[in-house]
Parts: C-alpha cells; sequence; structure tokens
C-alpha cells in the first residue's frame, strides 16, 4: 500500500469515527480530542487532513449524511419503471421500519446535525441545506413525473408536497426520540400513507 493510499484511509477513519461519535454523543460534546483517542491516531494525523473541528464537521455533513440520505431517500426515486404513487409509499414507510431500536432511540443523523448545529455557523447551514434541496429537487422531479403519467393530480404543488414529506419524515424520527415505543411511528405510517394516496 502506498502513501496516497494510507493517507486516504486515515482520512475514511478519522471520518468514520467521527460520524458515529458525532451520531452517538452529539457535535458540540465530541471533542477533536475524543475522535482522535477512538481512532487511536495521533493529534498531528488529525491536522495533516483537516484544520479543525469545523472543517471535520462539514466533511462529516458532505461525505458522510449526504451520501446516506442519497443512499436510503433519493437514488430510490430514480427508478425508471415505477408508480409514483407506490414507490413513495415504500419510501417513506420501509425506510423508517426498517431502523433498529437504537437508531430510532437516536433519531436522524442530518436531523440531529441540524437541529444542533444548523444555525451556528453559515459553513455547517450551507452543507446541511445541499442535502435538504437535493432531496426536494429529486422529489419535485418525481412528482412532475407522475404528473406526466397521470399518476399525479396535476393540481397538486410539487415543491409543497417534497417540502411536506421531508419534514413530516424528519420530523417524526425526532418526535421519536421521546418516546420507548413505535406508537408514534405507527401513527406516522398511517397517516403519510392516506396523505401520499390523496396526491393521485
Amino acid at each position: 500500500m502506498n502513501q496516497q493510499q494510507k493517507s486516504a484511509q486515515t482520512q475514511q477513519l478519522i471520518l468514520d469515527t467521527a460520524f458515529q461519535l458525532f451520531y452517538k454523543n452529539g457535535f458540540k460534546a465530541t471533542s477533536v480530542d475524543r475522535v482522535m483517542k477512538a481512532t487511536q491516531l495521533t493529534k498531528g494525523a488529525f491536522y495533516h487532513h483537516f484544520k479543525n473541528k469545523q472543517e471535520l464537521g462539514v466533511a462529516v455533513i458532505t461525505q458522510r449524511l449526504q451520501q446516506r440520505v442519497y443512499n436510503s431517500m433519493i437514488a430510490p426515486l430514480y427508478t425508471e419503471e415505477y408508480d409514483t404513487v407506490e414507490m413513495l409509499q415504500t419510501i417513506f414507510t420501509q425506510r423508517i421500519q426498517s431502523f433498529s431500536t437504537e437508531e430510532k432511540q437516536a433519531g436522524c443523523p442530518a436531523n440531529n446535525f441540524i437541529n444542533e448545529i444548523g444555525d451556528t455557523e453559515i459553513a455547517y447551514q450551507r452543507a446541511l441545506r445541499r442535502i435538504i434541496e437535493e432531496w426536494k429537487v429529486a422529489l419535485m422531479a418525481v412528482l412532475e413525473r407522475g404528473k406526466t403519467r397521470q399518476q399525479i393530480n396535476l393540481e397538486i404543488n410539487s415543491e409543497a408536497v417534497a417540502v411536506y414529506l421531508i419534514s413530516a419524515f424528519e420530523g417524526v424520527r425526532g418526535i421519536r426520540k421521546l418516546y420507548h415505543d413505535d406508537l408514534i411511528l405507527e401513527n406516522y405510517l398511517e397517516a403519510v400513507n392516506r396523505y401520499i394516496q390523496q396526491l393521485r
């Protein structure tokens, strides 16, 4: 393995470890020292890849959170053969049902970042907003295609529906952290399914 590959692996280890610690303990409560202790790397290794904690935070958002949201909530929208309503129901219900108890209790990593640091630094805000905008644009495109296929009511406002679906999904993940059972999620699933059916 050459030096460039080793350096890339070190950076990935720092990012992966930081993501896990930020998710478990919160961004503000997790210091660079704590991240590096968990990686068993030196502080010098950190500063070789990142200038400071803010740069690490932005990297975690853009390289870990954004990819996570893309893989689970955006990529499935690009399926060519589908019924729009059925696809939206699948995406906005199956993902919720697939979470482990620990994930349900910890909430959504992206939503946790938004609530904790979304209003503190413009760099964080821009990176987090980019995730939501990419998701919103993908949903709007699906809804517009659904209209051309006569699967979605022509009168609906695609942007408003996209914002609502994202907000409902992210919101219930945050609210679920307050409870020790899935009743709140079951209520969400019933309501979101009914809402999506009414888009026809």
